[in-house]
């Protein structure tokens, strides 16, 4: 295996080595896996996790029937009507939905009070381990910022070289791009990428001409060529960032767990700079250790994959996590979106264990800045988590894994729910208000019935519900002042504090309209509406007050129409409905101001130890991604004035496989007929659209034939 490492050969215009733009292949086979059938492996001798899974499981059925019974007490004043009985029906769903997050946290809670040992026995307080098998760094792309995608990876390059075992490690950028200038600027960084490091790193690049599958797809396509040469592979994201020594102990894991197949990370959110992403930050940093912590101690072999920042045992995704493409039509057939979930729970299928490792710090990734932006990608990951309803039935599933599955699809059905639940609460208001009770039923009765709910009892149970929710931050704040050192670089208890009441007030105010967001994008899914895959925004979250309005009018009309049917009720009902009718008629004004780039360079509020005292993998990559580029005009231009980046670019094409005979691409038809008629190279160029251009640069022949017309230099 350490062949692929040595493969150098003879070196292009400039220095840098050509023929090995890909290292010498190491093909492996991957089976699509059954979904109906399955012939399960011998059972695993893993950790019993009934105690733990009992705790959890049985602290949320208690909870949950106290809360169903105290507001079952608040509804039965006078009897229970058709309207009240489906309020209590769906109460209990979202009771349950509550108290199953607060155990979790609750575990959680002890995990970090009681400073608990990790499972996998990953302590970042000991020495470095040495490791002594071979690892693949797989940096998927997809029409994303070259500059800060390359300036991230080389970050990440240099922490584990300066472990000292950066000969253990090769790097893949595996591009999906299909923007011919994000592709062209794409290879350019990465050969300047080459350069810097002295063309000693084992670092490779590879781009397919269709996104099949997409992420998913992109990932087994290298472990089909590529994977037999690996043990492992670590998964990156375009906004990923790792330590070196994170990385490193993770591997260690895997060779000293030889049944293990996943571990994941927590990544913690960074480089926030609106007011949106830095409370996102904030809140991330806080509870998300201890939520993380808890999940982990009771899902132990169980555990759940998140699609980056994790490390992969190839053999086992190889021989298990191959995924078939679904039946019907999008959104809930073709290929599965959402598939992380599914991989991990197809490994775990075949005997493997998945792990997380909630403590082990130094792993890293950025958030949407905007709500608007957390929204659209909210989208994608709805219609993804809802086709797992087609892949709920799949034999030989763990009943664990089915959870999870069930919990990401209840993390988007919830949103209906508790609309439904509010339009509800309305109605029976209303019913109580307009329609002229009975309050002497036919038949015998020696007192009216007054059809009624308790206030003072509801308003309990109001304060029950609210406090299960709020608890889960208090004991994080808790967990924080236990630690001194991290108290400190969060900027003192105080701050802290002062922070949490901040970010539930601003968090409280959005979770309206997430509600609304997310009520659409089910209601559209179930419909039959395509999300499609659109690149995620990374800048500061600047929108146009026309994108603002277009977006935020059907929450604020929501708001409107239920403030005037709640005041058509009583003053107090509006009184009672304030905080979700706020946070809907305040939607444009909050995302604007939330949205806002500006005065926010010195933060009083929502400050995290990355801020404070930036880990040197996150000021490298930042002082990387700020150094001053260029971006391409016109990508054609670039090859034509750069031999050296023609030269690699053709030869990174020569790795593609050709296309199967009768296949024809039109839109390089179309290109072929368009450079034909063109007298000269700008002439041509103006002549082809986006698409054209790209499958001129998948041609080498076509490319070589419009770069060879006359051309009008500078």
């Amino acid at each position: 295996m350490d062949t692929i490492a040595k493969g150098r050969g003879t070196t292009g215009t400039g220095g840098i080595p050509l023929n090995d733009f890909l290292p010498p292949e190491s093909p492996t086979d991957m089976a699509v896996q059954a979904l109906r059938r399955f012939e399960p492996p011998p059972v695993p001798d893993f950790a019993p996790m009934w105690l733990r899974r009992g705790f959890v499981l049985t602290g949320t059925a208690i909870l949950t029937a106290g809360g169903c019974y105290e507001m079952y007490r608040v509804l039965q004043v006078g009897g229970i009507t058709i309207l009240e009985f489906i309020i209590l029906g769906l109460f209990v769903l979202l009771f349950a939905w509550i108290a199953f997050s607060f155990m979790s946290a609750l575990a959680g809670f002890f995990v970090l009070l009681f400073r608990k040992r990790d499972e996998l026995g990953i302590d970042a307080s000991a020495p470095l381990p040495a490791i002594h098998s071979r690892t693949a760094m797989l940096l998927p792309t997809y029409n994303e910022d070259p500059y800060r995608v390359l300036a991230r990876l080389r970050a990440i390059y240099e922490s584990v070289e300066q472990t000292g075992q950066g000969s253990r490690f090769d790097w893949f950028v595996l591009s999906d791009t299909t923007d011919p200038a994000v592709w062209i600027a794409e290879e350019k960084c990465f050969l300047k990428l080459r350069q810097d490091t002295g063309g000693a790193a084992a670092l490779f690049y590879r781009h397919r001409p269709e996104n099949t599958a997409r992420k998913s797809g992109n990932i087994e396509e290298w472990v089909r060529r590529f994977g037999a040469g690996y043990e492992s592979m670590l998964i990156l994201d375009a906004d990923s960032l790792m330590t070196g020594d994170s990385i490193v102990r993770l591997v260690a894991a895997m060779e000293t767990h030889p049944k293990v197949a996943l571990i994941q990370t927590l990544p913690i959110i960074v480089n926030a700079r609106s007011l949106f992403a830095r409370w996102q930050q904030f809140a991330g940093r806080l509870y998300g250790p201890m939520l993380a912590a808890g999940i982990a101690w009771w899902h132990g072999s169980e555990g759940n994959y998140w699609g980056h920042n994790a490390i992969i045992r190839i053999s086992a995704f190889a021989q298990y996590a191959g995924l078939p493409e679904l039946g019907g039509r999008k959104p809930f057939g073709g290929h599965i979106m959402s598939h992380d979930f599914i991989e991990a729970a197809l490994m775990r299928r075949g005997g493997w264990a998945i792990h997380m490792a909630p403590t082990l710090r130094g792993s890293y990734e950025e958030s949407p800045p905007t709500l608007s932006d957390f929204a659209a990608r909210d989208r994608r990951w709805c219609q993804g988590n809802l086709q797992h309803l087609a892949l709920l039935p799949t034999r030989g599933f763990h009943w664990i894994s089915r959870l999870h599955l069930l919990t990401g699809i209840g993390s988007y059905l919830t949103a209906p729910l508790w609309l439904i639940f509010l339009i509800f609460g309305i109605l029976v208001s209303l019913q109580a208000q307009f329609v002229r009770p009975e309050y002497f039923p036919k038949g015998y009765s020696l007192f009216p019935q007054w059809p009624a709910q308790d206030p003072v009892l509801a308003a309990w149970v109001f304060a029950g519900t609210m406090g299960i929710l709020i608890a889960p931050k208090l004991l994080a704040f808790v967990v924080l002042v236990t630690d001194r050192d991290t108290r400190r670089k969060f900027g003192g208890g105080l701050r802290v504090f002062a922070g949490i009441l901040a970010e539930t007030i601003l968090s409280g105010l959005t979770a309206p309209v997430m509600m609304i967001f997310q009520s659409s994008a089910v209601g559209e899914i179930l419909f039959g509406r395509d999300a499609g895959w659109q690149v995620q925004r990374r800048d500061d979250g600047a929108i146009s007050r026309h994108d603002m309005v277009a977006t935020y009018s059907v929450p604020t009309l929501v708001g409107i129409a239920m403030a005037v049917a709640a005041y058509a009720v009583s003053l107090p009902l509006l009184l009672w409905m304030t905080p979700v009718i706020l946070g809907l008629l305040l939607s444009i004004p909050i995302a604007m101001l939330s949205s806002s780039p500006g005065a926010n360079h010195r933060p009083v509020l929502f400050k995290t130890p990355e801020q404070t005292a930036p880990p040197p993998v996150l000021a490298r990559a930042n002082e990387l991604a700020s150094a001053p580029h260029s971006s391409l005009a016109c990508p054609l231009r670039e090859l034509l004035d750069d031999a050296r980046l023609l030269e690699a670019h053709l030869k990174n094409l020569s790795g593609q496989k050709p296309r199967k005979r009768g296949d024809v691409d039109p839109h390089l038809a179309i290109a072929r007929a368009k450079i034909e008629d063109a007298e000269t190279f700008e002439e041509a160029v103006g002549y082809l659209n986006q698409r054209e251009k790209f499958a001129v640069l998948n041609a080498p022949a076509t490319l070589t034939a419009l770069l060879a017309l006359p051309c009008h230099r500078a």
